[in-house]
């Protein structure tokens, strides 16, 4: 089949190379924008196989819909939803495999994930067989038929038990708020509290700026300050090095700098394992370490 690729972020950029420079699969159209942005999901052929990841966790940028995507579709869409499954409402019809991670909303062990698989992608499973070798752990059929134990609890490589009973005190806890609707809640009440700070501050503003995209979960804002915008990329990565590193010292944030890949900014985790209360109390110090950071170099 033709394959469509979606990326807006570094991870979607690394399926890019994937299937572009490892599998050195033909007949690619590769959709892209930068952090930030989303591409046009219009232009996107449904008809072919179309690989992508739902929320983008180091662009702060998230697909919002699947109204992109044919109900009559000949391919078969493979998403990446890590860090949007449980917080973020996904059209599982419209999907046919998906991937996503106990780590992320659950706050469970890295590491670790689950795949579902849509009729249709069974039924390609079944009936094609790739030209490249397949390792082991990714071999989900077997004599041109289903690995069906797979989904129902054996397994290829013995886990980690510690690992799983910790996935499955995150679904009880998620259970006990009300279950997924619980969680899309807490997430969105995060995100609204980041929002309201964001509204009133003069120095910082979202990475993506069409509200609609805005990812609820792995929230990216970049500093709009003009002596910031002015320094080189170097300047803007130290001066930011030196905003989180206050923090640290106060033991009021840890590792909220933007990812390694993406513009120099603040990337702020706002999943349903967050205290509400955390952040409104965080916002004040994010002031509060501008200010000191604006101020230095204001006096160098």
């Amino acid at each position: 089949n033709d394959v469509e690729t979606i990326a807006f972020d570094s991870f979607g950029a690394e399926w890019v190379t994937d299937i572009v420079k490892q599998l050195k699969l033909k007949n690619v159209t590769s959709h892209t924008a930068d952090y930030g942005s989303l591409p046009n999901l219009d232009h996107v052929n449904t008809h072919h196989d179309v690989v992508f990841p739902w929320n983008g966790t180091t662009s702060g940028v998230r697909v919002p819909h699947g109204e992109w995507v044919k109900k009559d579709r000949k391919g078969l869409t493979i998403c990446d939803a890590t860090s949007a499954a449980f917080a973020m409402e996904l059209p599982w019809d419209k999907l046919d495999v998906v991937t996503w991670s106990w780590q992320k909303v659950l706050g469970g062990e890295a590491g670790h994930g689950m795949i579902a698989l849509s009729p249709r992608a069974v039924e390609r499973l079944q009936s094609y067989t790739p030209a490249w070798p397949l390792p082991k752990i990714f071999r989900l059929t077997k004599g041109g038929k289903l690995i069906e134990g797979i989904f129902v609890g054996e397994t290829i490589n013995t886990p980690s038990m510690l690992c799983v009973a910790d996935a499955l005190d995150g679904l009880a806890w998620a259970e006990s708020i009300g279950g997924l609707k619980g969680l899309i809640a807490r997430t969105t009440a995060n995100f609204a509290t980041i929002e309201a700070w964001v509204e009133k501050a003069d120095w910082v503003d979202f990475l993506a700026i069409d509200r609609e995209i805005r990812s609820p979960t792995s929230v990216c804002l970049k500093i709009i300050a003009p002596w910031f915008t002015s320094l080189d990329d170097a300047g803007r990565q130290t001066a930011v090095k030196d905003l989180v590193s206050t923090l640290e010292a106060e033991k009021i944030a840890f590792d909220i700098a933007s990812y390694r890949d993406a513009p120099a900014g603040l990337r702020i985790w706002c999943g349903a394992t967050v205290e509400t209360s955390d952040l409104e109390a965080l916002t004040p110090w994010l002031d509060w370490a501008y200010g000191e950071i604006s101020r230095n170099k204001a006096a160098a």
